[in-house]
């Protein structure tokens, strides 16, 4: 079985543009694809990026206890299927991406995982990085900076904090967290 990475960290904090460094540089990881009732983001694609699904099918999962963990928040639900991380741990280790109360549910089901929370370098530059996607409403980007309030509060609870004030030096540090944790 492989080891578990939990990446958590406010939406538009640059997660992916690391997380897309980190995978590059260690042939050993995996990404595990979560499940979302979000509409898909110009370029992203069901499979690789989310698994998109309908709030009705989302429900059924959750009936079904299908996820490891699954949230709701900016008026969608998120969650991780359990076949599918178990399937990519027996393949190696394995990177989820997701929000802190997910992360939390992963920690109380396994005590193997490794929680990393990358942080904004201040919340002025997390609120010019969600405006300048172009792809999230005034509405979004209010709800993602009141919810990014409450998920930096929580990353005290993380086992490794992360300033991704330059994605190159954010990633070398999640590499060594990585590789700290895999290869000793």
């Amino acid at each position: 079985m492989g080891k578990l990475f939990v990446i958590s960290g406010a939406s538009g904090v640059g997660k992916s543009t690391v997380l897309k460094k980190v995978m590059a540089q260690r042939n050993d990881l995996q990404f595990s694809v979560s499940a979302t009732t979000r509409d898909p983001r110009p370029g992203e694609e069901d499979g690789v990026h989310y698994y998109y699904v309908s709030k009705e099918t989302f429900a059924q999962m959750i009936a079904e206890d299908a996820f490891v963990e699954y949230s709701a928040h900016a008026a969608n639900y998120y969650g991780t299927p359990k076949a599918q991380l178990e399937e990519r741990l027996k393949l190696g280790n394995v990177i989820l991406d997701i929000e802190p109360n997910g992360a939390f549910q992963v920690m109380g089901k396994r005590e193997d995982v490794v929680l990393i929370f990358i942080m904004p370098p201040s919340m002025e530059e997390l609120s010019r990085r969600l405006c300048s996607r172009g792809d999230t409403s005034p509405e979004q980007i209010k709800i993602r900076l009141q919810r990014a309030d409450w998920e930096i509060s929580q990353s005290a609870r993380y086992h490794h904090i992360v300033i991704n004030d330059q994605v190159d030096a954010c990633a070398n540090e999640i590499l060594e967290i990585i590789a700290n944790a895999v290869d000793k």
